[in-house]
């Protein structure tokens, strides 16, 4: 086990004290007579070439001493034990074994500046520069080393950060990002603060942890880069926000700034394109439609999490159009498409994929998509309309939630839109993600009450009258 930690550290030690060293001494002793140093590097430095066994060796020695640490108390009482000699400078056995990988860099550097401070027309140029060359070509090896081990470095700091449960010590992780973030609530329209950890293969989530002394961070989510795919939306009340989809999961989140949205999206998009490219199935992975929600499509149903609707964004169920109460009608998500429902169409149960295959509360149709049950297609109600999604409202005259009574019915709020394409309609949707909407022909202006202004429709044989808070709205 000491030869697969240490390697060939003994001839390198060897290599230094019996030849480099005596050289070197013996030159600078003679300098005055044989101003040069070159001719001995370029003689020796054939010999660094025995630095690369060590560095190809090193990652498995690294990855073999933190098993020992881990598996055996004897060896971990023993590395211990020799760490706290004067000898070692209160360093870990780590530092020490990385101290030869650094070597062949420094000596680069040490020629570098050599050659600089070297006239040309010195007779050691040539000597020299042909020592670097060699020397260059064993560094580029050490240096991958050297980034492996501070990333390993870094890799442990996050682990204890994390309470030493999530299993991301591996030399095949590497982190590309981290910092804190805004998570935007389905339940209400709450912001809580999160922390994320972007890794070359997962993006972790996390929840901060109050405390004083041990682990800072509890992971909610381990979302895998695989599938990943990033929207960045537009929402006026939630500034910086941007949608991170995931087999897992789906996040909505909120940047501090227009700036740090769009670094974290750079590097979201950058780590998907690297994965998906080293796999060598490379697919675009931000949302090609024009809907900011990105919807779950239909053959994704029960493989990817939704992204939920937010409970305050919609006012009637989103399935069956029937008004929301707080006495009688609860809102309930769909798991699959992630819309809110009321209980009568939430009342299915499918197996999700994403979700290990459970049992998860569903509406009607993602029930009968992802079951194959076929169900006769029940009557549509009077003055319901299919269009694509609601992306007329990017195409609008005018588009706001607004309050509607009809007849003795309480005062109810829809997301109104005029389109461009035909300005004397007027479509009422549940929520702006909604693809069912009602058609109001019209409009009719009339008389005003109580400093508002009144906006009368007429569909089929009902009257909807719509309030404004000012003309300019109408």
């Amino acid at each position: 086990m000491v030869n697969k930690i240490f390697s060939n550290i003994s001839s390198i030690n060897a290599f230094h004290s019996k030849f480099l060293l005596p050289e070197l001494e013996k030159r600078m002793q003679e300098w005055e007579a044989t101003p040069r140093i070159g001719d001995i590097l370029q003689k020796l430095a054939p010999f660094l070439k025995m630095y690369g066994e060590y560095v190809k060796g090193f990652d498995n020695a690294m990855e073999l001493v933190k098993n020992m640490t881990e598996r055996s108390p004897q060896f971990k009482a023993v590395v211990e034990e020799i760490q706290k000699q004067k000898v070692c400078g209160s360093l870990t056995l780590q530092h020490h074994m990385l101290e030869p990988v650094q070597r062949i860099p420094r000596y680069e550097l040490l020629l570098k500046d050599y050659l600089r401070k070297l006239p040309s027309d010195s007779p050691d140029w040539n000597d020299a520069k042909k020592s670097l060359e060699i020397i260059s070509t064993a560094a580029s090896h050490s240096n991958s080393a050297i980034r492996k081990m501070e990333n390993l470095k870094k890799l442990l700091e996050i682990y204890e950060m994390l309470g030493e449960e999530e299993d991301i010590v591996n030399p095949s992780n590497e982190l590309i990002k981290e910092g804190q973030i805004l998570k935007l609530a389905a339940r209400n329209t709450s912001a809580q603060e999160r922390y994320l950890f972007l890794f070359n293969n997962m993006l972790l989530y996390c929840v901060p942890r109050f405390s004083l002394v041990g682990s800072k961070f509890t992971v909610r989510t381990r979302v895998g880069i695989d599938g990943m795919k990033i929207v960045e939306t537009h929402n006026e009340e939630y500034p910086h926000t941007f949608q991170v989809s995931g087999k897992e999961r789906t996040l909505e989140l909120q940047a501090s700034s227009e700036q740090d949205k769009e670094e974290w999206i750079k590097a979201l998009q950058e780590t998907i394109d690297a994965f998906h490219q080293r796999h060598e199935t490379f697919r675009n992975a931000i949302a090609k439609d024009n809907d900011i929600h990105s919807e779950v499509s239909t053959a994704e149903l029960g493989k990817r999490a939704p992204r939920w609707i937010r409970d305050n964004e919609v006012t009637m169920c989103m399935k069956c159009k029937e008004s929301f109460n707080a006495l009688t009608r609860r809102r309930h998500h769909c798991r699959a498409c992630g819309h809110v429902v009321c209980w009568k169409c939430s009342d299915y149960k499918a197996q999700l994929e994403y979700d290990g295959g459970k049992l998860s509360k569903v509406c009607k149709d993602c029930y009968q998509i992802i079951s194959g049950f076929t169900d006769s297609e029940e009557k549509k109600r009077k003055g319901i309309l299919e269009i694509e999604s609601a992306e007329v409202s990017g195409n609008s005259v005018v588009c706001s939630f607004l309050q509607y009574m009809e007849k003795s019915k309480p005062w109810q709020k829809a997301w109104c839109v005029i389109p461009k394409q035909d300005p004397l309609v007027l479509y009422m949707y549940g929520a702006p993600q909604v693809s069912k909407h009602m058609c109001l022909k019209g409009p009719l202006p009339s008389g005003a009450g109580r400093g508002l202004v009144m906006l009368s429709c007429m569909q089929a044989i009902k009257l909807f009258r719509v309030w404004f808070y000012t003309e300019n709205l109408i």
